[in-house]
């Protein structure tokens, strides 16, 4: 089992930055890519970013691309996305999984990933 526990989460006006965190606990060495993925009410859930945690790749969805960074900190077993100029579009809950995800095309696919936080909030006001 996999524990994941997101912190960070909060408002901002559009055009700030935010940076929410991912704690990871347990048999870590049973995934091997972490995605941050987001909803908000009356939208499907999106996969937003995800990076291999063996060699660093990492993956990014067309609505973010230029705008969030998602990376790691192995001494710590935590995973950030920075979120920079936001947007009001970016609301929504944003949950972090892990999982064992094989080919890359499936990196921001949330049926893939077997582990998920209880996500965090973000706001963004215009």
């Amino acid at each position: 089992q996999v524990q994941l526990v997101e912190s960070g989460g909060g408002s901002v006006q559009a055009g700030g930055s935010l940076r929410i965190s991912c704690a990871v606990s347990g048999y870590i060495y049973s995934v091997n890519c972490m995605g941050w993925f987001r909803q908000d009410p009356g939208n499907e859930r999106e996969g937003v970013a995800a990076i291999y945690t063996t060699n660093g790749s990492t993956y990014y969805a067309d609505s973010v691309k230029g705008r969030f960074t998602i990376s790691q900190d192995n001494a710590k077993n935590t995973v950030y996305l920075q979120m920079n100029s936001l947007k009001p579009e970016d609301t929504a809950v944003y949950y972090c999984a892990a999982g064992w995800i094989g080919p890359e095309n499936l990196a921001l696919k949330g049926d893939e990933y077997a582990f998920w936080g209880q996500g965090t909030q973000v706001t963004v006001s215009s």
